[in-house]
């Protein structure tokens, strides 16, 4: 059994390293399909289309079990999405900026009216 396992272990290394290929492959996908969903109309069709067709190629290419033809596919779905990823979190930004710019050129508008009663300390009045 030592001996099949010493044998077996480069093919062993492999196959993990395909695994973690696909788990990375897989994890893109997903989280590009799930970006492209709330992007919604800040993409053009154009864009769509473009990562779309790179998720379908990655998929194609998990399924085909070749490691370096995953890691080619997985490189260009990550170059094609990027600009998505970026539209998606510069934009928000910029309205929360506006937010507060609103805020801080009215100092009153976060003002609370309160009332207090001043408290003497006794030992200090002395």
């Amino acid at each position: 059994m030592v001996r099949d396992a010493e044998a077996n272990a480069e093919e062993d290394q492999k196959f993990e390293e395909l695994i973690a290929v696909k788990n990375a492959a897989d994890g893109i996908i997903h989280a590009t399909k799930k970006t492209l969903e709330e992007a919604g109309d800040k993409v053009s069709e154009e864009e769509k289309t473009a990562i779309q067709e790179a998720i379908v190629q990655t998929e194609d290419a998990i399924k085909s079990g070749d490691k370096e033809k995953i890691e080619t596919k997985t490189k260009e779905l990550t170059e094609v999405s990027s600009s998505l990823a970026q539209k998606m979190y510069t934009e928000p930004e910029a309205s929360e900026g506006a937010t507060e710019t609103e805020s801080t050129s009215n100092p009153d508008a976060e003002a609370v009216d309160a009332e207090f009663e001043e408290v003497k300390d006794e030992k200090n009045d002395k």
